[in-house]
């Protein structure tokens, strides 16, 4: 149903206009009533119009590639919201639900163009919002996190911990083997007597060797046990964002489904529709030199 006046004077939008122009512009407005839950359009649907609130509340929102729900704006009293679509005329970028029972009006591009004419200030209040939104987004795009998950991690390592990770990386290497050969041989050597000019200070079997070597094996294992533990929350971390990756992969495949379902009921709509209108078909007449088809 059109419009009331006495509305149209509550919504900021249309508060300059004179009494004259909020009745000419009345006539031409639809005035919706929502329920709470309702939705007012979805994500993909033809932008024809956009919707002024006069009582109750809209969510406007979008859904990513893992099912999570993005509140850019709560459209409350006074506010509009779908005029991006209006005015480049493509699918609508996100959802609008009711969150409550709503009143709203309905303006498409020929009230637009009559409002924008007779009140041209108020096209920069539609421009002010388009730009408010449009700042709500980046904003959420610069609060994303820039570095991989690993990466992450790695800014909040301790001092123990990296010398954890250096030595447990160096451990493995052929220097480390190539090392503890060449101090092996040159301990032993040295008290065997081999060497006359070195006095033995760790004769046969060695004991204090053992006893180094016993508490570098300690020191060394725990290092390596924590690394360890490291790598295995690096694991965790991977596995995480695989799982994430997977549920996009999963959920694109679902829109896909979703649009292919869409397309396929419209072209069987038309096609149901091409067939309702088109006129009995005339019955097949025999070709020459082919007796007729009986009749009786």
């Amino acid at each position: 149903m059109p419009a009331d006046v006495a509305l149209l004077k509550e919504v900021p939008l249309f508060a300059a206009l004179d009494d004259e122009e909020r009745a000419l512009l009345a006539n031409q407005l639809e005035e919706v009533r929502l329920s709470a839950g309702e939705k007012v359009f979805s994500r993909g649907d033809p932008g024809g119009a956009i919707y002024i609130v006069s009582s109750g509340e809209v969510q406007i929102s979008v859904e990513d590639t893992t099912g999570q729900v993005i509140v850019f704006e709560t459209a409350r009293r006074g506010d509009f919201f779908g005029e991006l679509s209006l005015l480049d005329g493509d699918p609508r970028s996100a959802d609008a639900r009711a969150i409550q029972e709503t009143s709203a009006l309905k303006v498409d591009r020929a009230d637009l163009e009559l409002l924008f004419r007779r009140h041209p200030s108020s096209a920069m209040d539609v421009l002010t919002a388009i730009g408010r939104r449009l700042r709500e987004a980046d904003k959420m795009l610069h609060s994303r996190p820039s570095l991989s998950p690993n990466e992450m991690v790695e800014e909040r390592l301790t001092t123990i911990q990296r010398l954890a990770d250096g030595l447990a990386a160096f451990s493995g290497t052929f220097t480390f083997m190539m090392l503890h050969a060449v101090w092996f041989a040159v301990w032993i050597t040295i008290n065997l007597g081999w060497i006359p000019t070195f006095h033995a200070f760790d004769p046969f079997p060695f004991g204090l060797l053992t006893m180094v070597v016993s508490l570098e094996a300690i020191f060394l294992s725990c290092f390596v046990l924590i690394s360890q533990s490291r790598q295995a929350a690096k694991d965790r971390i991977r596995s995480d964002v695989e799982y994430e990756a997977n549920i996009r992969a999963g959920m694109e495949v679902t829109q896909l489904h979703s649009k292919l379902d869409h397309l396929y009921a419209q072209t069987m709509a038309r096609l149901d529709a091409v067939e309702r209108g088109r006129p009995p078909s005339a019955p097949a007449t025999s070709k020459p030199g082919q007796p007729a088809a009986s009749q009786g």
